[in-house]
């Protein structure tokens, strides 16, 4: 039972995952959108696989979903970018988990 709440896991993948994204995306959205597009493109793809590989050897469970959603989500509101355009990545993140 003490491992349902231990997401210490989860919460650093959350983390992870949202250092890929700062350090992929720019923040600045006057960059080309094609190229935007791509790098995005590029990037959730990759974050696919690390996420599929993470579930199969973290199974997670309601709380811990929630967790590394929350890493997730304020690490990249408090890098800067947009509610609108997190609030989506997130929702994006959670489909996958």
């Amino acid at each position: 039972m003490i491992n349902w709440f231990d997401a210490r896991a989860a919460a650093q993948f959350g983390a992870t995952l949202a250092q890929a994204v700062t350090a992929k995306i720019p923040l600045d959205t006057s960059a080309d959108e094609k190229k935007f597009s791509r790098k995005a493109s590029e990037l959730l793809t990759a974050m696919d696989g690390q996420i599929a590989n993470f579930t199969r050897t973290h199974p997670l469970n309601l709380y811990k979903k929630a967790k590394l959603g929350n890493a997730f989500k304020w690490a990249l509101l408090d890098a800067g970018y947009r509610p609108a355009y997190v609030e989506e990545l997130t929702e994006w993140l959670l489909a996958r988990c």
